[in-house]
Order: structure tokens, then C-alpha cells, then sequence
């Protein structure tokens, strides 16, 4: 037998045998540790034979596997209370002793020098330097949770940062899987909306206050509510810093904050919104204004634009272009009014198969289709707006149009807070896997909605399908499994291209359709009244009563393969203990 001491306490060996059993007992070790699976030789004693010769002796057994390379937190921690918690000598085995050495120099890099540490085990003959990074974060960690003692501090298994669609949606979902979940929300709005309507609001169709709900009324009773709101993000040391100096820490971090939407970024828009015929349904205020420019407009000009890509709901701006369009021919006023779409974009939409079915009701209403127009400014005393034009040569020139109604999709990047983060890609989105939604870099951090990096269409429908997923690799994240649940980018667009009928657009990534009904039901490549019926009845409902409840009826998340996996690996929390 190899005995290697590190400690007055601890001792740890390569693989030892039931004759070895009794030699310890001899020596006077109350207490021994497994740290290696069964069945990784043909040689080795089972765990179980090792524990009943250990229980003959009256010693303490623990088995406490560890796959080579695979050393989780979970682990370092129990590893470490078993150490604390036990009586006399210790001895820690696994194949060489390294598995064992290296999970007490882990557990001790929050108490000791990472120095110390390894010098310690290379006396005993194991070279550690490769964990030296980890022990060093782990040595950091403790230390600013030393810093934090002068502030508040809670810590949940789960911190939702956003108490928009994705964030009530994801937070229903895990406590669908686990009620007793401990997880937090932190926002601090007082109201919750449900934006898609806002087109129905800007078209007559629906009341302001149809689409609004308090925060208290949604968010979900078992989760607890932070109103504050997120100033800092600490992902290498699982915190965040809130705006009343409170601080979180979490197991699991879920980012599900929305995007900015930008007014700032188009001079004079900000001073002349909601007056000078200037409107937009992005915003909760702005959408009755809409509709009573619509309902005042006699003759004159209405420009509807749309800025370059990343947009939340990519066909709002055609939405309400349409539902204006409908209601002056429904009054006979659209042969008097110019109507404009001036786009950033190439195309009217992005899924080519359904562009037949919007150009017939552009070629309907009349509609000047502008491309690569860009919004560069507003004048709304004098009614002007100035567009970046690129012609087909790539040449830049700007032309200014006078206008009557303006409708303004602004421009939208990511929230400031998380463009300055750890946690963003060039671009200061959410930087996630596509398919998994985990974050690239922290593996204990998930992100959903429109401020997620996916190449998917930011809508409500794609927060319905990405929770169910999130919440499922959560729960896998957890319990130190890999997540397999996965996201197809999923998105629909409900273009309401008059009132009653609707072109259904739901697509996934690279524009594969993915409809969800059969197209006797409801064929999304064409205008249809059951699509309507959907958008203004049903959805909603689905929305407030299914999606922020955990429902989730035509959103169940679907799996990649299971990768193979070791059979001699066992759960980590099911170690056997015998006093």
C-alpha cells in the first residue's frame, strides 16, 4: 500500500484492496473515501467490498466517484465536508491518488495559498499545476465573498435576470419541472406587457390596457421578486451586483433582459414622438396615437419604415402599414394618400415564400416599396424626414421626403448593461450555443428572448418555444448533466395584412418553415381569416394563461442524441456513508 500524507488529516493512496482495509484499521484511519468509479479495471475492488471491510472495522465509508477530468464544484464541496465533518486519520483512494489529491487542493484553494497547494502535492509525488487557473478562481472567489461581507448578499439556485416574456415564461417552466425550485426574478417594472398586441392597438382593434397586466399579477408566486435592477455582471464568480448594492449569487444564471430600443439614434425622432403626425406601435403610448393618425389622415402622405436588422418582431412595421392601408380603403380615402415603405433591407421580407402573398397586398393598397432606405433623421416641425439611400452600385446619397404620418421602427442593439459584460459578443448580444441557448464561455449561464445572439426572428412565438428548452437544460445544468434539449429557432410572424385576415409567417433558422397547423387549417403562405382568429383571440389567452404559467401546450422541447456515456459513472450526490 501507497500512503501519501498531505495533511495531519488526510492521507491518499492509489487503489487499495480488502487486505488493505485491515492494515489502515491497524493504523488507526477512522474514516476512508472512494474516489473512484467501479469497474475501471478488471483488478480493482468494488466499492462496496471496500465499504463492508471498512464497516467490519467500525470506520467510516464514502464513496464519492470521480471521472478523470470531470472534478464538478458539487464534488469539491462534499469532498471537502466529508474531510471536515469526519473523526482521526483519512485516507482518500482512486486509481493513482490523483483524483484524491487534486480534490483537496481544490477544496483548501479557498483557505490556502495556491502555492502551498501544489508545492504540498508535489511532495507527495502528484503534479497539480494544470488546476492551478481553477484553484486561483476558487481563491478569488472566497475572497470577494470576504469583500461582500459588508453588503447584502442572498444567494438562489437560479437568478432570472428580466421579468419580460422570456423571463416569466422560463421562470414557469422550471418550476413546472421542479416545484420547489429556489429561484429568483430580478426587474423592476412595475407593469408587464404583451407587446404583440400593440399592433392591434395601433390598428383599432384592441384597448391600451388589453395589453397590460401588473408585474405582481405575473410573476410567478414561488420565485422570488428583486424589483431592482441588474448593474453588474460577475459571471467568473456566479454574482451580480444589483442597483441598491444588494448582491446575488446563483447556481444558474438566466439573461432574459429584451433589447434597447434606440430613439437617441435618429436625430429630432425623440423631441417630435406622439405629435407633428410622428408615431410608432414599439412603444405602449405611441400605439393609440397611431391609431388616431390613421382615423385623421384624409389625404397626404404616410411613410412606414424599417431599420437595418436586429429588429424585435421584423414585421411590425408592414403590420401597421397594412392595418392603415386597410382602414382608408375600408373609408375610401387610400386612392388620396401616398403610402411608402421604406425598408434598410432588400427584400419585403425576409422567408421568400411568404413575399407572393405580401406583394399582392402591396400591389392592393398601392405601396411604394423603398429598399436600403435607411432613417438618418426627423424634422417635425417641418414634416421631413432624411434617408440613406444605396442604390444598386453600392453609392450612398440622402433623400429627403416630406410626410404626413411617419410610423418609426427604431433602431434596437442589446441593453447597455449587457454590451458591457463578460457576457456579450462583439455585437453586445448574449453570446449563446444556437441550439442549447448556454452561454459559449460560462456553462452555468443561459440566456433567452430578444437579447440572445441567435440568428432567429425576435419575436413572442421563439420565447415560447426557447423556455421549455431553457428549462430543461437548466434542470440538466443542475444535476451536472449535459443539456441535450434543443431550440430550432423557431419564430412567427402574424402579418396582419388587413382586418380579419392574417399571413401566418413561422419559420425556423436558414427560413425552414416550421408551420404548427396543417394547411387545410391554416396555410401560412396565404391570407386566411383563421390565422386572424388565432392573433386576436386566441393568442393572448395562450400568452397571459399558458406560456407565463408553464403551459406548454405545441412547445414541448425536443432532444439531441445522448452522447454515450461512462456506465461506471454515478451520480455525485448519491455517495454512501456507513458510521
Amino acid at each position: 500500500m501507497d500512503l501519501r500524507k498531505l495533511t495531519s488529516k488526510l492521507t491518499v493512496s492509489p487503489q487499495i484492496t480488502i487486505d488493505d482495509v485491515n492494515a489502515l484499521a491497524s493504523d488507526n484511519f477512522k474514516t476512508i473515501i472512494c474516489n473512484r468509479p467501479d469497474n475501471e479495471s478488471e483488478d480493482q475492488a468494488n466499492a462496496q467490498q471496500i465499504e463492508n471491510a471498512a464497516e467490519a472495522h467500525g470506520m467510516a465509508f464514502y464513496y464519492l466517484p470521480v471521472v478523470p477530468g470531470e472534478i464538478s464544484d458539487r464534488q469539491i464541496s462534499q469532498f471537502a465536508k466529508i474531510i471536515q465533518d469526519c473523526d482521526g486519520p483519512t485516507l482518500a483512494y482512486c486509481r493513482t491518488g490523483t483524483r484524491s489529491s487534486s480534490l483537496w487542493a481544490l477544496a483548501e484553494s479557498e483557505h490556502q495559498p495556491t502555492s502551498e497547494l501544489l508545492a504540498t502535492a508535489s511532495v507527495a509525488g502528484y503534479d497539480l499545476s494544470s488546476l492551478a487557473p481553477r484553484m486561483q478562481a476558487r481563491s478569488a472567489n472566497a475572497e470577494l465573498t470576504k469583500k461582500s461581507n459588508g453588503r447584502r448578499t442572498a444567494h438562489h439556485k437560479v437568478v432570472v435576470v428580466g421579468g419580460g416574456a422570456a423571463g416569466l415564461a422560463v421562470t414557469a417552466s422550471l418550476l413546472k419541472r421542479q416545484s420547489n425550485l429556489d429561484i429568483a426574478i430580478v426587474d423592476s417594472a412595475t407593469s408587464h406587457f404583451y407587446q404583440p398586441g400593440w399592433t392591434l392597438v395601433g390598428g383599432g382593434v384592441f384597448k391600451p390596457k388589453q395589453t397590460e397586466r401588473s408585474m405582481a399579477s405575473v410573476v410567478p408566486a414561488r420565485a422570488k421578486w428583486y424589483q431592482n435592477n441588474a448593474v453588474t455582471f460577475k459571471p467568473e464568480h456566479n454574482r451580480l451586483l444589483l442597483d441598491n448594492d444588494e448582491e446575488l449569487s446563483y447556481d444558474v444564471l438566466v439573461i432574459a433582459t429584451g433589447l434597447s430600443l434606440n430613439w437617441e439614434a435618429i436625430p429630432g425622432l425623440s423631441e417630435t414622438l406622439g405629435k407633428n403626425g410622428v408615431t410608432s406601435n414599439y412603444r405602449y403610448d405611441l400605439a393609440p396615437y397611431t391609431w388616431q393618425l390613421v382615423q385623421s389622415l384624409g389625404k397626404g402622405t404616410a411613410i412606414f419604415t424599417q431599420p437595418p436588422m436586429p429588429i424585435k418582431c421584423a414585421g411590425a412595421p408592414q403590420k401597421a402599414m397594412y392595418l392603415s392601408c386597410d382602414e382608408w380603403q375600408r373609408h375610401g380615402k387610400l386612392s388620396d394618400i401616398n403610402v411608402e415603405f421604406c425598408t434598410a433591407g432588400a427584400a419585403l421580407f425576409g422567408v421568400s415564400d411568404y413575399v407572393p402573398a405580401l406583394t399582392n397586398y402591396v400591389e392592393k393598397y398601392g405601396i411604394k416599396l423603398n429598399f436600403k432606405n435607411t432613417l438618418k433623421s426627423v424634422n417635425g416641425e417641418a414634416k421631413t424626414a432624411q434617408f440613406v439611400v444605396v442604390d444598386a452600385n453600392g453609392t450612398e446619397r440622402e433623400v429627403t421626403r416630406s410626410f404626413d404620418l411617419l410610423h418609426v421602427c427604431p433602431p434596437q442593439c442589446a441593453p447597455k448593461i449587457i454590451a458591457d459584460s463578460p457576457l456579450s459578443d462583439d455585437s453586445g448580444w448574449v453570446d449563446v450555443n444556437s441550439e442549447s441557448l448556454q452561454h459559449k464561455t460560462y456553462s452555468n449561464v443561459y440566456a433567452l428572448g430578444d437579447v440572445a445572439n441567435t440568428p432567429n426572428a425576435k419575436t413572442a412565438a421563439a420565447v415560447r418555444k426557447q423556455a421549455p428548452v431553457v428549462a430543461e437544460n437548466i434542470v440538466s445544468t443542475l444535476n451536472e448533466e449535459s443539456p441535450c434539449a434543443v431550440y430550432e429557432g423557431y419564430g412567427s410572424c402574424p402579418l396582419t395584412v388587413e382586418r380579419g385576415k392574417i399571413v401566418l409567417a413561422e419559420f425556423g433558422y436558414g427560413g425552414v418553415l416550421q408551420p404548427t397547423f396543417p394547411s387545410w387549417l391554416i396555410n401560412g403562405k396565404r391570407a386566411t381569416s383563421a390565422a386572424w382568429f388565432l392573433k386576436e383571440k386566441l393568442l393572448p389567452w395562450l400568452y397571459w394563461e399558458a406560456m407565463l404559467k408553464g403551459r406548454e401546450w405545441l412547445a414541448s422541447p425536443k432532444h439531441s442524441k445522448p452522447s454515450e456515456t461512462n456506465n461506471t459513472k454515478r451520480d455525485v450526490c448519491d455517495f454512501k456513508e456507513k458510521p
